[in-house]
């Protein structure tokens, strides 16, 4: 019986859609603290970037994720089952441009 050790992969690259992460509503924020990766201090569990579906969350302690490419889909935080993941609206993380003050009715 032959073991394999190596897993197919790819890494997200701008397509047709361009970055897609401009489509997202809501991001994913990683609490360091709580992932399994960083408790265990080794790559491990590492469920996130099994199911990400748009290959943006790269192995790692903790798991990075490529925000030009993540749409937003909340299925890394559903799968984590440290709960370490969670989506948050964009509008939270938007910046005002320098030396611009938002909009007033």
């Amino acid at each position: 019986m032959t073991r394999h050790t190596e897993i197919a992969q790819s890494t997200p690259s701008i397509g047709e859609g361009g970055h897609t992460g401009d489509w997202r509503s809501s991001r994913p924020v990683i609490e360091a603290s709580a992932c399994l990766a960083v408790k265990q201090g080794k790559i491990a569990c590492q469920i996130c970037w099994v199911y990400c579906p748009d290959v943006c969350i790269a192995q790692g302690v903790p798991p990075s994720i490529d925000l030009d490419y993540c749409k937003g889909c909340g299925i890394c935080a559903q799968v984590c089952p440290a709960g370490a993941i969670a989506m948050q609206p964009e509008a939270v993380h938007s910046v005002c441009p320098a030396g611009k003050s938002p909009a007033k009715e």
